[in-house]
């Protein structure tokens, strides 16, 4: 289950298999709770201790992005190893999602972002 890490940023420390099947479960469970767009905050996922993605994980990940796209949030994938950022390039999803190289720098981005709308 995602931690609240602020009021508008939540972050999922990922493991794989059967855990990380529970943990999309999880998070999509969230998304689809009827909260109101205000009420979801930003996503971090953390896939440090994720070693494989198949089909199945790509297609969630695509219905995690567009349902946050939906309520005006995102989605920012961080600490892939070279395997699973192979499999991001030859898929063509690095071109769709948000990363960062670290857990600290995904979500340094996404307060610099929501400063910037604060201010705006």
């Amino acid at each position: 289950m995602p931690i609240d890490w602020s009021e508008n940023i939540a972050i999922a420390e990922l493991a794989d298999e059967p855990e990380l099947s529970e943990e999309f479960a999880a998070i999509w469970g969230r998304l689809n709770d009827g909260a109101a767009p205000g009420e979801v905050p930003h996503l971090v996922l953390n896939f440090s201790g994720v070693t494989y993605l198949n089909s199945s994980h790509l297609a969630q990940l695509l219905r995690m992005r567009k349902r946050l796209a939906e309520l005006n949030r995102h989605l920012v994938l961080c600490s892939l190893g070279d395997d699973l950022w192979s499999v991001m390039m030859l898929t063509g999803l690095d071109k769709l999602f948000r990363f960062a190289s670290d857990p600290l720098t995904a979500l340094a981005g996404l307060q610099l972002e929501e400063a910037g709308e604060e201010r705006g």
